[in-house]
């Protein structure tokens, strides 16, 4: 593999409000797409008072269809903005365009770069110029070396505060959405420092995949969790088969916290 220069085998820490990533597992829910302030609202009370300490909600949607929902947009930021403020909110979406990014840095607190946009590479350098966490999200066909060269675009422009997320490849096989590749966790560690987390839901496109992919990710070593969350997913504009409802949700973060609590300590 090339040699790399993301800060191999050290944990960089950094705080985002009251959040030490790297030392706190991330937890991140909420829905798919922000599809208007009320059910955002609803859906940043349910999934903070299970225990989520992070708020995700879709505001520019990269869509196979371009006549599939594109997602609120500025809208869906401004409703971020309200509910960051409102509930003291840790936020994150996905910005698609490098046009974007300085208008969006005062609505949120973390920027998602989508699979689809991992190998964006003016996209990378752009959030690598500011100071703002960024998720990088691997790419549904990239190869461990290709993510890793992607977070090297973001860092090599100043910016090591980057969070990895695995959220499933392609491969042959068609039962599931995509396939979740736990290995990726342990060996990006080791590769580059940084943190993992896992996308369960983009990575089975099954909501009752999700609290086992959930459970293996921690056993993996993985620092946090990505889960979507709608209020009535059979309604939802986007993704409505991978979405948990408020008390699926709240069911599986009861599971989920003292196996948390055990891996971390152990």
């Amino acid at each position: 593999m090339t040699k790399n220069k993301v800060v191999q085998n050290k944990i960089t820490n950094f705080k985002i409000g009251d959040i030490t990533v790297g030392e706190d597992f991330l937890l991140i829910a909420g829905p798919c797409s922000i599809e208007g302030y009320e059910m955002a609202s609803a859906s940043a009370k349910a999934t903070k008072g299970s225990g989520a300490n992070i708020f995700r909600g879709g505001s520019f949607k990269p869509r196979t269809s371009p006549y599939s929902f594109q997602g609120l947009q500025q809208e869906a930021l401004e409703i971020l903005l309200r509910l960051k403020q409102e509930l003291n909110l840790v936020v994150i979406t996905e910005i698609m365009d490098p046009r974007l990014i300085n208008s969006s840095l005062d609505f949120i607190d973390i920027i998602q770069i989508g699979s689809r946009s991992m190998h964006n590479f003016p996209l990378l350098k752009e959030v690598g110029m500011i100071d703002k966490p960024v998720l990088l999200k691997r790419g549904f066909q990239a190869t461990i070396e290709e993510w890793v060269h992607s977070a090297e675009y973001i860092y090599k422009e100043g910016n090591s505060k980057i969070i990895l997320c695995e959220r499933g490849i392609r491969t042959f096989e068609t039962y599931t959405r995509n396939t979740l590749d736990l290995s990726a966790v342990p060996i990006m560690q080791k590769l580059t420092g940084l943190p993992v987390i896992v996308d369960p839901a983009h990575a089975t496109g099954r909501k009752d995949l999700i609290p086992s992919m959930c459970k293996a990710a921690i056993a993996a070593g993985a620092d946090g969790l990505m889960v979507e969350v709608h209020p009535t997913p059979d309604t939802a504009l986007s993704d409505p088969e991978q979405q948990l409802n408020f008390a699926e949700f709240d069911s599986l973060m009861q599971e989920l916290i003292p196996i948390i609590n055990f891996f971390r300590k152990n």
